[in-house]
């Protein structure tokens, strides 16, 4: 089941909220300073930790990692690094990724809900409506046994857009 929400995605309760994260795991603007402001400095903590052992050069675009949630409503985040257009590179199937292995980790979390912002739609640039036609056919098209996918748009327009184009795929 997909659902859209118009709303704050550090307020959804489901087991995974999703973190459109910078490669350094560390915080930053937008999304991922959000997140790592509401849920507080445990997030911090096991990203940081997460540096210093496993991921030492960051993470990668297009791949996924979790922490816990912190303080925010949920079980997990699962923190993915999105790509930044390129209008000489084609790189949706990086975007496409994040949120397939987003799914992929959540799944091994067992997580039975996942809210996911619009990844890379932000700062890094990408044309909201592909954005948006990204998201739905990765999540659509991705094997995994979470059974409650929550799309959350900052904005109404964003979050009606999503709707159309669910309702067209």
């Amino acid at each position: 089941m997909i659902e859209v929400v118009h709303g704050d995605i550090t307020t959804q309760r489901v087991d995974v909220i999703v973190n459109a994260a910078n490669s350094s795991l560390l915080g930053g603007g937008g999304v991922d300073g959000a997140i790592h402001r509401a849920g507080g400095p445990r997030i911090l903590a096991e990203c940081t930790h997460l540096r210093e052992t496993t991921l030492p050069d960051g993470l990668a675009v297009g791949a996924a990692v979790a922490t816990t949630a912190g303080e925010l409503p949920a079980t997990w985040v699962v923190h993915t690094v999105g790509p930044r257009h390129s209008a000489a590179e084609d790189r949706s199937g990086q975007l496409r990724s994040a949120y397939t292995r987003s799914l992929a980790v959540a799944d091994g979390l067992g997580a039975g809900s996942v809210a996911f912002p619009l990844i890379s739609a932000g700062a890094y640039g990408w044309p909201r409506e592909d954005a948006i036609r990204q998201a739905v056919d990765a999540v659509r098209g991705a094997d995994t046994a979470v059974r409650r996918i929550v799309l959350v748009a900052f904005d109404a327009a964003t979050a009606e857009e999503i709707e159309r184009t669910l309702r067209r795929a």
